[in-house]
């Protein structure tokens, strides 16, 4: 598999990504192996190695915005609060997964970035959050029976290849799970979560050259 040039693709991914917020021995390679023997190059690093070190970044500002703001305002009771109407009312701030798609979306209308990514699960509050190319379904149905491992894969979208990273999204902040738990558009079959439970993906896409 070829490398990713560090610069300046790299530089530029962190600093998007920034502004936003936040095997033993067999011969058969599985999905979550895929991308592990892509060597870095002199002047890169593989794909594999690019879309780790993004994931990092975004998913510690996440973390960060739902312990220290969002259930540190809610355990105050505060007059600030998160809500999903935050645009419509007064004293509230975004949700942790609304903050998250604000910043996919920064990050996928540059053009400099490099890579994309989303927030998406097998059981979407939003219909928006719904995976919809085959490796986005095989990647969460793999990242939630196989808890702590991610799934690496490729996939062909029109006339380009891309690389695709999926890291399970678990439950990190009490804010998180009982806003899932209570959610009106959750259906019959939607699962009541806990801290640590996985409820849905990080996926992210980098072009492939």
């Amino acid at each position: 598999m070829k490398a990713i040039c560090l610069k300046p693709l790299f530089a530029l991914s962190f600093c998007a990504t920034a502004v936003a917020l936040s095997g033993c021995g067999s011969d058969t390679e599985t999905p979550a192996e895929a991308g592990e023997s892509a060597a870095p190059a002199a002047a890169g690093i593989s794909y594999k190695e690019f879309a780790d070190a993004v994931h990092a970044v975004m998913m510690a500002d996440r973390t960060v915005y739902a312990r220290h703001v969002v259930t540190r305002l809610k355990s105050q009771n505060s007059p600030v609060t998160p809500s999903e109407y935050w645009q419509d009312e007064e004293h509230k701030i975004p949700l942790p997964a609304q903050m998250f798609r604000m910043g996919t979306e920064l990050v996928n209308e540059s053009e400099d970035a490099g890579f994309t990514y989303s927030l998406k699960s097998k059981w979407p509050l939003n219909s928006q959050n719904k995976a919809t190319t085959d490796v986005e379904i095989e990647g969460l149905d793999y990242v939630a029976a196989k808890k702590g491992e991610n799934y690496y894969g490729e996939e062909t979208l029109g006339d380009k290849n891309y690389f695709v990273a999926v890291y399970p999204d678990a439950a990190v902040a009490q804010a998180c799970w009982e806003c899932h738990n209570s959610h009106a558009n959750r259906g019959d079959n939607y699962p009541d979560f806990a801290e640590g439970d996985v409820m849905g993906g990080v996926i992210v896409r980098v072009p492939m050259k």
